[in-house]
């Protein structure tokens, strides 16, 4: 191993988690125990921090409060979306990441977010090595959608589901409360990949879930659906159905009315409102009374209902990023491999190249998919279980939770 001392700078990209924070905390407390990184930096919103040379000094804030990042939800430094260019098309922000480094005589920079964050990951570790700036680039995943190359799971997944599921069970409470009949459609996360709404199905499995399940993975089909809710519906006096928000026609138009409004700083068409453009249709065909319900935000921000799994393998990530750099890897992403002891779940960390993760998505296997592709298969229930479970130790404050407050000092 050979030997590197310098600053590190860690940033946070993409969409926030209920779990995000608990990645940094894992690099950040891992960094400053090590006595070759000489300053640990955070970048304000992410690789624009680092642009804009906006950077905080890590070592300033109270070690109490950074452990409470283990349970404090959404990106602490502030996140972005911002998509840097092929350095062989316009290399002006390369130029200006490496002379922030050398500014601050950067040697290791994590960054923690998802596809697009390892897309750029990718980028800055690959134009370091060709102009010959030692510097260790490691990737942390973060991604509620699950959707990451290579790894078993992704951090933020586990408190997601579990979120989505406890959510569905309760709503399968409250729709049947009366003894008027009603049909409620659940609108969930997932733009190419459905991780997401199949955790509906864990809700189903446990006796009080949507009676349909619809992922992004198979072809909508709108007169299907509205015979599949139209059965279920004169069958049991009430119907659930739970949907990904990037559910397709077989031409790939999404279903979702909102699908032009807008797009993200990566050309991500910014989905919404399909929750209550079904409902409408359901309700004009059936003459039922519908609810359409749209989990939207609170799916990645419950930080109340995070699972301690989930938790702990976030952590385990970043402090992993931090341990393997100093020994002198780089250009990798850690991820997660799954096996067994004693017929229970045990999660080891695995690197992957970021050329490999950069901008490709991991979906929901077909087999695990029902025939009708309105539900999913035992496999898939087998699979998320064992990422929800254990409860969070989220500290609390007169009732209510006690979130980080960390101080941001700029460095100078």
């Amino acid at each position: 191993m050979k030997e590197l001392k310098g600053a590190c700078i860690f940033g946070q990209s993409g969409g926030p988690t209920s779990v995000i924070n608990a990645s940094a905390y894992g690099v950040i407390d891992t960094a400053l125990k090590n006595p070759n990184i000489t300053r640990v930096l955070g970048a304000e919103h992410g690789i624009k921090g680092v642009l804009n040379d906006r950077l905080f000094d890590m070592s300033q804030e109270d070690a109490d409060e950074l452990r409470l990042l283990k349970y404090t939800p959404s990106s602490a430094l502030g996140s972005c979306r911002y998509k840097i260019a092929d350095p062989d098309v316009d290399d002006t922000d390369y130029k200006r990441i490496l002379e922030i480094f050398k500014k601050y005589d950067v040697r290791y920079f994590f960054y923690n977010g998802g596809n697009d964050s390892m897309d750029t990951c990718n980028k800055i570790s690959k134009y370091m090595q060709k102009v010959g700036y030692e510097c260790r680039v490691m990737g942390v995943p973060k991604t509620i959608d699950n959707d990451l190359f290579g790894t078993d799971h992704c951090p933020g997944f586990g408190s997601a589901a579990k979120y989505i599921a406890t959510s569905c069970m309760e709503v399968y409470q409250d729709a049947h409360v009366y003894d008027t009949s009603v049909i409620c459609i659940v609108e969930i996360m997932g733009r190419h990949a459905g991780w997401l709404a199949g955790a509906a199905a864990l809700a189903t499995a446990y006796g009080a879930g949507p009676d349909l399940v619809y992922l992004p993975e198979t072809d909508f089909d709108m007169d299907q659906f509205l015979a599949d809710v139209e059965r279920i519906y004169r069958e049991k006096g009430s119907c659930m159905v739970a949907v990904s928000e990037g559910i397709h026609y077989a031409d790939g138009a999404f279903v979702s009315e909102a699908k032009t409004s807008a797009t993200d700083g990566f050309g991500h068409a910014q989905l919404g409102g399909l929750a209550s453009t079904l409902a409408e249709v359901v309700k004009a065909k059936t003459g039922a009374k519908v609810r359409g319900i749209e989990l939207s935000l609170l799916q990645r921000c419950a930080a109340h209902l995070a699972s301690e799994t989930d938790i702990e393998e976030s952590f385990m990530s970043g402090k992993m990023a931090v341990e393997n750099a100093v020994i002198g890897i780089t250009d990798k992403m850690v991820g997660f491999e799954r096996d067994e002891e004693d017929g229970k779940y045990v999660c080891r960390t695995k690197l992957f190249d970021l050329s490999d993760v950069a901008n490709t998505e991991k979906k929901v296997p077909r087999e695990w998919i029902n025939e009708a592709g309105n539900g999913v298969e035992q496999a898939f229930i087998d699979y998320v279980l064992p990422l929800i479970q254990g409860e969070t130790d989220l500290p609390k404050e007169d009732g209510l939770p006690r979130f980080a407050k960390l101080k941001k000092v700029l460095v100078k």
